[in-house]
């Protein structure tokens, strides 16, 4: 296959001077990408400043050949965010992909969590994607091209300890990437969730020696395809972790129908109800919400029926 390339590509990639996002610059300017390196170079926990570790970047993908900015305003505002996304359009004139990375870490137990490191990290996380996707989206529309990438976390998949916050914000990112997907289908407007892990400083704290190599460049190439304008899917959820790439996806059971519920008929089928040996996927991109409306009505349709037939 021939190496896919970004040329005359503009990229806005979010948290992009450290780990992760650095990962994701680089292998896009190094294949001919545009790249606004947003990131304002804050600490782990959100707090402070320093445009160095964006600059740096840029100035890393300049000395390869490459096309680069630096951006340092804060996807946490909706003002940072319509600045980001100005940037590209006014430095490059188009915005073709748009990878939001952006995060920070406050770790405290469910019952001692404040307010404040609750709305902290939402504010980077989830209203950092809607801060950036709502500028950027009604442009790539326009265009009838774009590609998102947003990131979620197995946090925000299953949980975890002490991080109520980011998994909330994680798992909100899933329901925005959904509705991006179904509105963009019909402009050429791809949006799709990256689920990524790697050994990067947001591991702080966490004992990684027995872990596999986990390291940014595992994750990178899948972004690179997501962002790339031969992806083909759109409204889906990729894992990527130490070497393992794979979809996620929402199932069902197929669950048990009954034209009159008790509570006690509930606990009666409870095992039928959890059942998921045959699980049903209804996909995002043309109708999911649809087809899974559908489904159920199916099924009230035809116990009617048999009531009409037979009762």
């Amino acid at each position: 296959m021939a190496e896919l390339r970004f040329d005359g590509r503009v990229a806005v990639i979010t948290g992009a001077a450290r780990g992760l996002g650095r990962c994701y610059a680089l292998l896009l300017a190094s294949r001919g990408a545009n790249v606004v390196v947003n990131d304002p170079g804050g600490d782990l926990e959100g707090e402070g400043s320093d445009a160095g570790p964006a600059e740096a970047v840029v100035r890393e993908i300049a000395a390869a050949g490459g096309q680069a900015v630096a951006s340092t305003d804060s996807v946490a505002t909706a003002e940072g965010g319509k600045a980001i996304i100005d940037m590209a359009l006014e430095t490059y004139g188009r915005v073709d992909v748009l990878i939001h990375n952006a995060g920070i870490v406050r770790r405290a137990p469910l019952r001692k969590m404040s307010y404040e490191d609750f709305d902290a990290v939402l504010d980077v996380h989830l209203r950092g994607a809607f801060h950036v996707v709502r500028p950027a989206f009604p442009v790539m529309c326009d265009a009838g091209y774009g590609r998102i990438v947003l990131t979620s976390s197995i946090g925000g998949l299953y949980g975890n300890h002490g991080v109520a916050n980011y998994a909330a914000a994680k798992a909100g990112v899933i329901g925005l990437a959904n509705v991006a997907a179904l509105e963009g289908a019909a402009d050429g407007v791809a949006c799709n969730v990256i689920v990524p892990a790697a050994v990067t400083r947001m591991a702080a704290g966490i004992d990684t020696s027995a872990y596999p190599p986990m390291d940014p460049e595992l994750v990178a190439p899948v972004v690179g395809w997501l962002s790339h304008e031969t992806c083909s899917v759109t409204g889906e959820v990729f894992i990527a972790l130490a070497g393992r790439v794979a979809r996620a996806v929402v199932a069902e059971g197929p669950g048990v129908h009954r034209p009159v519920w008790t509570v006690e008929g509930v606990g009666e089928h409870l095992d039928a109800i959890r059942n998921v040996d045959a699980p049903l996927v209804f996909p995002v991109v043309p109708d999911g919400h649809g087809e899974h409306l559908r489904y159920s009505f199916e099924l009230a349709h035809r116990s009617n029926d048999r009531g009409v037939l037979h009762g």
